[in-house]
């Protein structure tokens, strides 16, 4: 067996493979924020099945102390619970790294490659030993190999001990149990494997101003502060989880103290159509609303969109997409949803879009959003995903500024449309594209109802072509004048670069890994992130100023190549499609081969293969 030796402190990682609905996700849980609390950077990938329980899951842990959290591809260390995927799993492990199993039972011998550490627990025997009941069993073995990976990993005990106090805090007669499973793992290593390994977490200080989030949760709580009263939804994988998040910080930010009545509508429709009614009902009378869906969601939706768009009203979309089309992979990621909402419904339409790139950006997106649908009036999508959406991001703590007051746009009060002769609904005095609205009810000389049928400026029907034409030319105006108040794009440039990468969302930090990886082969590169739709003058100006320019996203057909070409007029065969589609996260790895490749292997040396016997 070759050995390897050379100390991975604070740069490793791991991948745990279990079975869904064993309980495996606090033990999981407890590893990842138990480092976290070292002050260690960390991140966390679940990759689970669609169905309830009994197919593989994986959840994947990297360590590293230099910030990076982008997926990466080979693990130093699995923990290889699941006989179903013992096969695969294994073969996932680099050379020279250790695979942790369950040696209650032999593993088959096919699988005892030579160039691994084989570390054997008798983790079923231990809990059979020590608990009574099936599930109980189940349900402390997982503990029980987080004790062994405390043991392993060289984690503070007394950390994992108090994040056990804290999670069973109000359920006393578990923590005994949860302690008794924890104590079995660790012991048990430390008294029979070599404790701890080359790979190991070492104290640190670079955690204390971070927090470790979901993108779902993250833009749930940018709902609440952005002053959402209604959401109404359909469930679909992955958004549920930002509506029942948005619920839970309701349940405590959305209360009256005197009364104790909640101060939010929370709807549950009968389908997605319906929920999209809602929203822009909502939103029509005044109250800021959303909805959380993916990309079936989306389509469904897409007559209530043009309907908004034409009748020029607020709503805020969230579209945390995944792999598609159909029904698709609903637990794997993907961005394949960008031209679908950048010019969603039938008809001539195009759409304001967020792109954040992690929870941070999607609690401050959140915000945005709601302002930029009422100040433009008209949808304005946030485009997640589920990597951003569900798994654990470690991001910057979230600020908030109490000066904040919402955007409302035009909005004419009482006041405003006593002093008016007559109120036409969609006349742009001022000249940007923008017509006054009015909210039903303040006035009789308001409007009372709104129109999705053809209109003039005055708001009255009309099939007239000329009439029809002025009306729709604004609608150009007013949405390509926002991309001068979207987020503008992040721009990044090197020394000497003549290469350009473009990504948006959840492919930053590959990528900004990548250009790390990149720059020691003596490759330099300007790198620019996508924030928003429309597109801002700033990177048509990159475009034109770099030789090549690789665009890396995760869909099949270059979605957002296809957009940057379509409205900057950039020729499509000018810019080179690079990433992933598979549904898994995007890695540094993806990006620097994809590159390597499309400059010429000769001139550049590829990484090393994943495995050194491969």
């Amino acid at each position: 067996m070759s050995s390897d030796s050379h100390s991975r402190v604070n740069n490793f990682a791991f991948k745990i493979a279990t079975v869904n609905g064993s309980g495996s996700a606090s033990a999981n849980a407890l590893i990842r924020r138990a480092i976290f609390r070292m002050g260690v950077p960390v991140s966390g990938k679940n990759l689970f099945p669609s169905n309830i329980q009994g197919l593989p899951t994986w959840y994947e842990i990297r360590v590293n102390a230099d910030g990076h959290t982008a997926r990466i591809p080979t693990f130093d260390l699995m923990v290889a619970m699941n006989p179903a995927t013992y096969a695969r799993d294994v073969d996932e492990v680099r050379s020279g790294g250790w695979v942790l199993h369950d040696s209650s039972w032999p593993l088959p011998t096919n699988l005892l490659r030579d160039d691994l550490h084989f570390l054997g627990v008798p983790l079923a025997r231990l809990c059979n030993e020590n608990f009574a009941g099936a599930r109980e069993r189940i349900l402390m073995k997982n503990i029980a190999y987080a004790g062994v990976l405390a043991a392993l990993l060289g984690l503070d005990a007394e950390i994992v001990q108090k994040l056990l106090g804290e999670t069973y805090a109000k359920k006393k007669s578990l923590l005994d149990s949860n302690y008794k499973a924890l104590g079995l793992g660790y012991d048990t290593a430390i008294d029979t494997l070599e404790c701890p390994l080359p790979i190991r977490v070492e104290p640190m200080d670079a955690t204390g101003d971070s927090i470790i989030m979901d993108g779902n949760s993250a833009a749930a709580l940018g709902c609440v502060y952005a002053g959402a009263t209604v959401a109404a939804w359909y469930p679909i994988t992955p958004s549920t989880s930002m509506i029942d998040a948005f619920q839970a910080f309701c349940g405590k930010l959305r209360k009256e103290e005197e009364t104790d009545r909640s101060r939010v509508a929370i709807l549950q429709a009968e389908d997605e159509l319906a929920a999209a009614g809602m929203v822009v009902g909502a939103n029509w009378m005044g109250a800021r609303a959303f909805t959380a869906t993916s990309g079936p969601g989306i389509s469904l939706m897409s007559e209530i969109i043009g309907l908004a768009y034409y009748a020029e009203i607020p709503a805020v979309f969230f579209d945390i997409q995944r792999a598609g089309p159909s029904t698709g992979m609903p637990t794997r990621t993907q961005q394949g949803d960008l031209m679908l909402c950048a010019y969603a419904s039938h008809g001539d339409t195009k759409h304001i879009l967020l792109i954040p790139s992690d929870p941070e950006e999607c609690f401050y997106f959140a915000v945005k959003a709601f302002d930029l649908a009422e100040r433009f009036q008209t949808p304005v999508f946030v485009l997640s995903d589920l990597d951003i959406g569900m798994n654990d991001w470690l991001v910057p703590r979230l600020r908030w500024d109490d000066s904040y007051r919402p955007d409302r746009g035009k909005v004419l009060d009482a006041e405003d449309l006593e002093t008016i002769d007559h109120f036409q609904r969609y006349l742009d005095v001022d000249a940007d594209g923008i017509a006054a609205r009015t909210l039903p009810g303040v006035h009789p000389k308001g409007a009372f109802f709104t129109r999705g049928s053809g209109h003039n400026k005055h708001g009255a029907y009309t099939e007239d072509a000329d009439e029809y034409v002025d009306v729709m030319e604004r609608l150009r105006r007013k949405i390509d004048s926002a991309a001068l108040h979207v987020p503008s794009a992040e721009i990044r440039t090197a020394r000497g670069a003549s290469i350009g990468i473009i990504s948006a969302g959840g492919c930053h930090r590959a990528v900004l890994e990548s250009i790390d990886s990149l720059a020691p082969r003596g490759i330099a590169v300007d790198y620019l992130r996508v924030r928003a739709f429309p597109f801002s003058h700033e990177i048509s100006s990159f475009l034109g100023a770099h030789e090549r320019v690789f665009v890396v996203e995760q869909n099949r057909d270059g979605q957002l190549a296809n957009l940057l070409s379509l409205e900057t007029g950039v020729p499509r065969d000018s810019l080179e499609s690079l990433g992933t589609f598979g549904g898994l996260p995007l890695s540094a790895q993806d990006v620097v081969e994809g590159v390597l490749d499309a400059l010429g292997s000769a001139a550049y040396p590829k990484l090393p293969p994943r495995r050194a016997n491969a």
